[in-house]
């Protein structure tokens, strides 16, 4: 006895999925200025003002990470 099976993905559009690429890289760059506006912000802070912050020289890029893409490395 034999089975014949059908199954298609449901497809989309070329341009649907272009869309939605170009959205998913739009997001991808927000994230990355984000990061790199909050390393680059944090890093021009001296020391004192850190500490103000509590927040020491070795954080910084946690922060910047956490601030992007809401985790810490």
């Amino acid at each position: 006895m034999a089975f014949a099976t059908d199954t298609r993905a449901a497809s989309i559009s070329l341009g649907a999925r272009f869309a939605e690429i170009r959205a998913q890289f739009q997001e991808a760059m927000e994230a990355r200025r984000v990061y790199r506006r909050t390393l680059n912000e944090l890093a021009q802070l001296s020391n004192r003002d850190l500490a103000d912050l509590g927040i020491g020289r070795c954080e910084i890029r946690g922060i910047a990470l956490e601030a992007a893409y809401g985790k810490a490395a």
